[in-house]
């Protein structure tokens, strides 16, 4: 039974691993990096769309009681990862990094 409960924590372990770090991304040719609470100011782009990275939050809280550190660099320098250039046009709701609209084609049947 113990066996197993370390095999089970180890599984876990590894796949919170996987979960966290927010990556950079590379949009037209240009990097754009990671930010958090900390940094915003300097690395947040108003043209860039960003998600939240759960995985550095779940992170964050597993060890905010065992080490200052990670917490502070999850929460302060890399919550919040690009995803793509931010859609402007209404009608492209949904869509991340679309540099143009999308057509849809439509069949119009004539009546006999």
């Amino acid at each position: 039974m113990k066996k197993m409960f370390n095999v089970l924590l180890m599984v876990a372990v590894m796949a919170l691993s996987f979960t966290g770090c927010a990556d950079r991304k590379e949009v037209n040719g240009v990097t754009y990096e990671t930010y958090g609470l900390l940094n915003a100011d300097n690395n947040k782009n108003p043209n860039i769309q960003y998600e939240l990275q759960w995985g550095n939050i779940v992170w964050a809280i597993l060890l905010a009681e065992l080490f200052f550190i990670p917490t502070v660099y999850f929460l302060g320098f890399s919550l919040w990862e690009p995803v793509g250039p931010k859609v402007t046009d209404p009608n492209l709701k949904g869509v991340v990094g679309a540099t143009q609209p999308i057509k849809h084609e439509t069949t119009v049947y004539a009546a006999n």
